[in-house]
């Protein structure tokens, strides 16, 4: 068995979603986390995960979606939550300072509501970390030590020090199609480090789709390959990788899923 940990089935066409899934399935591909990114999305992914058996859900607010809608209150990411059972992790949310423009101040306030609805609920946190490594570092940090709570770091690209600190904090960390890609032999080698109770993986469908597929849109069929790329990093066999992150996975969220 395998689990997606991170995919955008709201971001396909809705005649597409039914083939998007069974694809999945059929590479044994069982279970997908569907992220939200955009206040928009609320309700769109409280109805996809209520009409695929396979799918949950998380609900949250990219950075970038931030500056362009405003930011989330935590009463809405609340309102939304408790809409359905398969709403497991808040997110996805965090910073990205990858564009010339960002507000910063905003990201961080939102990013911050973000972690105390976490801190609330119980809940997992997605996290997106682009090009922000020291003050994600430095909030989160903060926020743990006055009130832990569990995160994924989704789409892990940063270095082995940032890692070690998430791990340090019990966090999550999870490898996405990049792995496979010719440029990210570092982060081949720190995801070598990685402790197999930590690990996840995820394609982030549509985007950033692995080798062979590059060039082509993501789906969480893909992830596949993804763990197989881990496998041979880690020393795994496939097999072994699938199963130590899908229950990784289950452990996470708290999930009795076969």
């Amino acid at each position: 068995m395998l689990i997606d940990s991170h995919c955008h089935l709201d971001m396909f066409d809705d005649s597409l979603r039914d083939t998007i899934v069974e694809n999945a399935n059929s590479v044994g591909v069982k279970y997908m986390l569907n992220a939200c990114s955009a206040r928009v999305c609320f309700e769109k992914i409280i109805d996809i995960v209520e009409k695929y058996d396979c799918v949950f859900g998380a609900i949250g607010q990219h950075p970038e979606e931030a500056e362009r809608e405003g930011k989330v209150s935590k009463q809405d990411l609340l309102k939304f939550i408790s809409k359905s059972k398969k709403i497991i992790a808040i997110g996805e949310t965090g910073l990205d300072y990858s564009g010339e423009n960002f507000n910063r101040d905003l990201q961080i306030e939102n990013l911050l509501n973000h972690i105390e609805v976490a801190q609330q609920t119980g809940l997992p946190l997605i996290i997106h970390n682009r090009d922000s490594n020291d003050d994600m570092i430095d909030i989160l940090s903060s926020k743990f030590k006055k009130q832990s709570f569990k995160a994924i770091i989704h789409c892990f690209t940063a270095t082995k020090e940032m890692a070690d600190v998430m791990l340090g904090m019990g966090f999550y960390i999870s490898a996405s199609g990049i792995i496979t890609f010719k440029n990210a032999a570092d982060l081949r080698g720190v995801f070598s480090t990685i402790p197999y109770d930590r690990l996840l993986v995820e394609t982030d469908s549509p985007f950033l789709a692995p080798v062979p597929f590059r060039g082509k849109t993501n789906e969480p069929a893909f992830v596949v390959e993804t763990a197989k790329k881990l496998a041979e990093i880690t020393g795994k066999t496939f097999d072994e990788i699938s199963n130590i992150s899908s229950e990784n996975f289950k452990r996470l969220f708290q999930l009795d899923i076969k």
